[in-house]
């Protein structure tokens, strides 16, 4: 029986990886409407203040409203990942899977404050396509390859449960 063929072989192993990265994808994809959306209200929305120029009510505060923007995506995100795209690996332990998760997703929250930070503060690149470029593209792009990689490796670790199992077909 070729590698391939074999239920824990290769072939079955890379199809776990690609159904894996397309749900993390759409996950990622959702959070990142989730995330950008509600900065850009944060920031750019309308305003509290009644006569004030239509900046946001955070509009003065963009890593302020990045992180708001970002815990709330994260929390989509947490549940979306733990019951869709790992829910073969997911851990008996919540708490410790939701702290792992955090704990990654602050890191993944400090590379995307980090390009913003420099963006805006450093270079001066102080406009909404600047710090959405630096923010929401970049810095989302470096942290979400830093996240999957973290969620593979120390989150979602359980054994495989039943995307691994032989399928009636392939058994011997």
């Amino acid at each position: 029986m070729s590698t391939d063929q074999h239920p824990g072989g290769v072939g079955r192993l890379f199809g776990v990886l690609a159904r894996e990265v397309s749900k993390f994808g759409v996950i990622g994809l959702l959070a990142f409407v989730i995330d950008t959306g509600l900065y850009n209200l944060l920031v750019y929305g309308p305003s509290l203040t009644a006569g004030s120029d239509a900046a946001g009510v955070l509009g003065g505060h963009p890593l302020t409203a990045k992180v708001a923007a970002t815990g709330v995506a994260t929390a989509f995100a947490w549940l979306g990942n733990r019951y869709w795209t790992f829910r073969h690996a997911r851990r008996r332990d919540v708490t410790r899977e939701a702290v792992l998760f955090v704990v990654f997703n602050i890191i993944g929250l400090l590379i995307a404050l980090a390009c913003l930070w420099v963006s805006h503060y450093l270079l001066g690149f102080r406009s909404q396509l600047a710090d959405n470029i630096s923010g929401n593209g970049i810095g989302l792009v470096l942290g979400t390859l830093f996240r999957f990689w973290a969620y593979r490796t120390f989150v979602f670790t359980q054994e495989l449960g039943d995307e691994l199992e032989p399928s009636p077909s392939t058994a011997p």
